[in-house]
C-alpha cells in the first residue's frame, strides 16, 4: 500500500467502500480463485527504503510480473520481503512460505497467507484454521481484518468506518500521511474526546482496530453525553463473529440521540455493511430526511446505489 491521507477534513468517509461496488452484499461462498494466491504485504505510513521497494514489488506483483516482484523481496531479509518472495514463487515456494510460517509462529501475516495458499490448493479446512490464527495472534493488523474477511466472505470486506460529525484541523491538510498521523496521536494524548475520535479514525484507516476502539471507548467516558463519541464506541466493536457486539449498543443510540444524524447514518451504515440493504436504507433516509448535516451527500450517495427489493 502506497501513503493514504488519514483524514480529509470536513468530509465524512463512510460511504467509499461500499459505492464501489454497491450495496447489495457480498458472496455467501468464497470462491477458489485462479492463479497464485493473494499478496497482502501491507507496509503502513512508512516511507523508508524498504518500505518503497516492498511497495514496488506488491505493485508488480499485482500486475502479474511475478518474477521482477520475486527479484526485488528477495534483496530484503525483513519477513515481509521473505513471505513476498515465496508467494512470488508460487507454487514452488510453497514450501519456504509453511516453513516462514513455522518459523514465525506469532505473525498474522505468515498466517493468513499461509492460509491464502491453502486455500489456492482447494485445502479449505487447513485455510480457515491458518486464518482463525491470523485473526488470534495480532488482532491489531490490517493481517488480522484481512483475515475476518476471508472467514465471513458473506460480509463487506473491511471494518465500517467512523465517520465524526465535526470538521478536522485544518492544518492538517498541509501534512503528509505520517505527520497527520504523528499529530493526531499527540492531540489524542490529552483528555480531548474529539482528538480521540479522530486519532481512532485514523488508526481504523490504517488497520489497527484494536487501538482504534481503544480510543473511541477513552473518548466515550470523557463524553457521555456525546452522540459522536458513543457511536464511535459502537462502531469501534465491530466483530464479524459477533455483531451484536456492535448493534447490541449502536440501536438503542437512535432513542437516546433521536436527532443526531451521526446516529442514524452509521446504523444504516453498518446494517449495508453486513448485507441487511432495506433495513439500512430506512436508517439512511431518515437522515436524508433530516436536512443538511455532515452525513447527508453520503447518505443520499449511499441511498442511490440500493437495489430496489
Amino acid at each position: 500500500m502506497g501513503g493514504i491521507a488519514l483524514l480529509a477534513a470536513g468530509v465524512t468517509v463512510g460511504a467509499t467502500v461500499l459505492t464501489r461496488t454497491g450495496t447489495s452484499g457480498a458472496s455467501t461462498t468464497a470462491a477458489v480463485p485462479k492463479g497464485p494466491p493473494e499478496l497482502d504485504l501491507d507496509l503502513g505510513l512508512r516511507t523508508d527504503p524498504e518500505a518503497v521497494a516492498l511497495r514496488r514489488g506488491l505493485a508488480l506483483y499485482d500486475k502479474g510480473r511475478r518474477t521482477q516482484a520475486e527479484a526485488i523481496f528477495s534483496r530484503y531479509g525483513s519477513l515481509q520481503a521473505k513471505i513476498g518472495a515465496a508467494v512470488a514463487e508460487w507454487p514452488n515456494g510453497f514450501d519456504r512460505l509453511a516453513a516462514l510460517a513455522a518459523e514465525h509462529p506469532g505473525s498474522s501475516l505468515a498466517q493468513l497467507e499461509l492460509g491464502l495458499s491453502f486455500f489456492q490448493q482447494d485445502r479449505v479446512a487447513q485455510a480457515e484454521t491458518a486464518w482463525r490464527k491470523a485473526r488470534r495472534l495480532q488482532p491489531d493488523t490490517p493481517w488480522a481484518i484481512r483475515a475476518e474477511d476471508l472467514l465471513y466472505p458473506r460480509y463487506f470486506a473491511g471494518h465500517p468506518p467512523f465517520s465524526p460529525s465535526f470538521t478536522a484541523p485544518a492544518r492538517l491538510a498541509t501534512l503528509s500521511s505520517p505527520h497527520q498521523f504523528a499529530f493526531l496521536a499527540a492531540r489524542a494524548r490529552k483528555p480531548d474526546p474529539d482528538a480521540k475520535l479522530l486519532y481512532g479514525a485514523a488508526l481504523q484507516k490504517i488497520g489497527r482496530a484494536v487501538s482504534a476502539e481503544r480510543e473511541f471507548q477513552a473518548a466515550a467516558r470523557l463524553a457521555p453525553h456525546d452522540p459522536d463519541a458513543q457511536v464511535a464506541a459502537a462502531v469501534g466493536r465491530f466483530d464479524k463473529a459477533n455483531l451484536s457486539a456492535s448493534f447490541s449498543r449502536l440501536g438503542p443510540l437512535a432513542r437516546v440521540f433521536p436527532k443526531a444524524p451521526v446516529v442514524r447514518f452509521h446504523l444504516g451504515l453498518m446494517l449495508l455493511w453486513i448485507g441487511q440493504a432495506q433495513a439500512g436504507k430506512k436508517q439512511l433516509e431518515e437522515v436524508v430526511a433530516a436536512g443538511p448535516s455532515p452525513f447527508f451527500a453520503d447518505a443520499k450517495l449511499l441511498l442511490e446505489k440500493i437495489p430496489a427489493k
